[in-house]
């Protein structure tokens, strides 16, 4: 997302001085979007989400309209070179149960506390990289860390997450759920040590696969629990949890179960899980922390960090980042 962005603010104003620079920045943001999730639904709902917070003149839809455009371009590009990337070989979740609700409310807050216990470690794990001021001892002793998780959960653990969940999908009855738990707790824990020791990339996706991966735990847990539901519900608090935006976890885990049934299950699911981590800190550092450990300043909810780009020990290595900056 930020190569595309940068691409697209420099040549817009090369070509089209005209057209204010922040414009560029939402077509660019949206469009990429749209193309990796391969739909312009994503793509709207952040805008939404970021123009609600930024209020300025004209209606919301004028606002709106040049942005969604662009996704929509970029969803259709998608369809016609390739796929999207969140296409999962899932079966489908078409027969709503009363159990199911219950099912989903467990899952989706469960998933949470998992994740918010990787919230509550992140300041006091970056307190400890940030100790170690040059950055090759600090990268190296990170690339170690994540090498030994990764030697630890497996190659279903390596890389961002989101090639990994598809295998996953394949054969949700190839592990224990012991071993699912496990794959989820080394994920979480290698997108926190990235986070930490300065290593680039996207928080969406890994935790895309730690959700999904105590979805999974759960199915094998209870084989009666339908996996899409507990996949779906898996991600959705761990999103929550780890991104505190509403709209976009609740799109990911109902692009990822598909099918109409799905989504009014996931928006009461919704309900215990955001209670759960509302109101509590965020896995992100205030920009004055930032700056006295020598970070980028500003918050850590930047528009790149809607995917993610490194791997469980490789990546572009810089200072400590915020989390939107860590990849697993």
């Amino acid at each position: 997302i930020a190569i595309n962005v940068g691409l697209a603010c420099r040549l817009g104003a090369r070509l089209l001085g005209r057209v204010p620079t922040p414009l560029w920045l939402a077509l660019a943001v949206a469009g990429t979007v749209g193309a990796l999730f391969g739909t312009p639904v994503a793509a709207a709902l952040v805008i939404t989400e970021t123009l609600a917070a930024e209020p300025g003149p004209g209606a919301l839809w004028d606002r709106m309209f040049p942005p969604l455009v662009a996704a929509g371009a970029g969803a259709i590009t998608t369809h016609l070179v390739s796929r999207p990337q969140f296409a999962m070989p899932l079966p489908a979740y078409d027969t709503v149960r009363w159990v199911d609700l219950i099912t989903a409310f467990i899952v989706a807050s469960l998933a949470a506390v998992i994740a918010m216990a990787a919230v509550y470690a992140f300041p006091h794990l970056h307190r400890a990289f940030s100790a170690i001021r040059h950055p090759v001892p600090r990268l190296t002793l990170g690339g170690l860390v994540l090498g030994a998780l990764g030697a630890i959960g497996g190659k279903d653990t390596l890389f961002k997450g989101l090639d990994q969940v598809k295998d996953l999908a394949l054969h949700p009855d190839g592990h224990s759920a012991g071993a699912f738990a496990g794959m989820a707790v080394v994920k979480l824990a290698a997108l926190s040590i990235a986070s930490c020791a300065g290593f680039r990339g996207g928080r969406i996706f890994p935790a895309v696969f730690v959700g999904a991966a105590l979805g999974f735990a759960a199915h094998a847990l209870v084989s009666t629990v339908p996996v899409t539901l507990a996949v779906a519900c898996g991600v959705l608090g761990v999103l929550l949890a780890v991104t505190r935006s509403g709209w976009m976890s609740l799109f990911v885990a109902a692009v990822l179960g598909g099918g109409a049934a799905l989504l009014p299950m996931l928006c009461l699911a919704l309900l215990p899980a955001w209670l759960l981590v509302t109101g509590r800190p965020q896995m992100e550092l205030p920009a004055s922390a930032a700056r006295e450990v020598g970070d980028y300043s500003g918050s850590s909810r930047d528009p790149g960090s809607s995917g993610g780009s490194g791997n469980a020990g490789a990546g572009v290595p810089s200072g400590p980042a915020p989390v939107a900056e860590g990849a697993a």
